[in-house]
């Protein structure tokens, strides 16, 4: 046998064996099986009893009454004679205007009246000339009345001159701005040299009088009596006055005054100190009594608010009444009982019957 031979039965012997390992293999079974997943983790939470109890806060004193002060006329400040943190009383000059343009203008309406009480007592006497005539019979009548409804008009602009000369006359007691009260000055924004408008504030006043605590709450429900504390260690009642009727857009607390009960002096609560504040329970109606979960427990997709729980590895929703949300809570009312566990995060992934595993506290 040549090699030329040899070498071909050699090359078909080699796609015969690679043609059989081939069919071999496709004929093989499946053997790899698909995986099945675990259920997942699921972080549990405890319900908690919510009834409201008494709360300690930090609170800051404030007026009862705080105005701001500006001028009734505008022009330049030309003096400053208050400081901010300054006790002034009532009348005590707290800045001055310049004079200089106020007594310009009380001219020139001083300069008016008097052309107009001039104009007027021309008028007068022309008038009474002109009666003589018609009565001798020189003039018409008609004339006469010409002459009547010229002093009416002049009369009436002798009434707005007169006004404008009050108001210029008053203008001069504006340029001095005075404490229309007793009280502290706890801000002041003007200063010499700055020109002003009318009813533009340039300080803050504080009236002297009743103290308030100004306090913020993490609910809008506020309770309406409590206790407060300075720094010295005083204690005086206090009760609610207002409390604001939405949440504030960056603290997401509700502001809140409560007023400070009996005789107060001021030297016992300076205006701006920190003080504690200790507020009692509120009153136990549906609104305040409850549960409460985490607020990411609290599933809202299908029918109304639920929670979740666990029963026998798989998770079931349990329907609930939102009272109240604060911003890290809600407070429910639901058939489960206080210390039963309850999905606390992911409660939008789950579904009924879900196998779910519970994340050990």
């Amino acid at each position: 046998m040549t090699s030329s031979a040899l070498q071909a039965r050699t090359a078909l012997a080699l796609v015969f064996v690679s043609l059989t390992m081939g069919l071999t293999a496709c004929s093989r079974p499946e053997t790899t099986a698909t995986a099945t997943a675990p259920a997942p983790w699921v972080r549990m939470a405890a319900i908690e009893d919510a009834t409201v109890g008494a709360q300690m806060l930090s609170g800051t004193v404030k007026a009862r009454l705080e105005s701001p002060v500006a001028f009734q006329i505008g022009g330049r400040v030309l003096t400053r004679h208050v400081e901010a943190g300054q006790a002034v009383r009532a009348g005590q000059l707290l800045f001055s205007l310049d004079p200089r343009d106020i007594e310009a203008s009380e001219q020139a309406a001083s300069a008016q009246l008097a052309a107009a009480e001039a104009a007027m007592e021309t008028a007068r006497r022309e008038l009474e000339r002109q009666r003589r005539l018609v009565e001798q019979g020189y003039v018409s009548a008609q004339t006469l009345d010409r002459l009547e409804l010229g002093l009416r008009d002049t009369l009436s602009r002798l009434d707005a001159a007169r006004a404008q000369a009050t108001q210029a006359r008053n203008a001069r007691g504006y340029a001095d701005l005075r404490a229309p009260r007793d009280g502290v000055i706890t801000e002041v924004s003007g200063e010499a040299g700055q020109v002003v408008s009318a009813g533009q504030g340039l300080a803050v006043l504080a009236q002297a009088g009743e103290r308030e605590v100004e306090v913020h709450l993490p609910s809008a429900a506020a309770p309406r009596m409590g206790n407060v504390t300075n720094l010295q260690g005083a204690t005086a009642a206090v009760q609610l006055r207002e409390v604001a009727g939405a949440a504030d857009s960056q603290s997401r607390t509700w502001r809140a005054r409560y007023r400070i009960e009996g005789p107060v002096m001021a030297e016992a609560w300076p205006l701006g100190t920190v003080v504690r504040l200790n507020l009692n329970p509120a009153t136990t109606d549906s609104t305040h009594v409850g549960q409460r979960v985490p607020l990411a427990a609290l599933d809202e997709r299908s029918d109304g608010p639920r929670v979740w729980r666990v029963v026998n590895g798989q998770a079931e929703p349990v329907p609930v009444e939102v009272l109240a949300l604060d911003a890290s809570h809600a407070r429910i009312r639901s058939p489960l009982t206080t210390g039963e566990r309850v999905v606390a995060l992911g409660t939008h992934r789950l579904t009924p019957g879900m196998a779910v595993r519970e994340l050990a506290p």
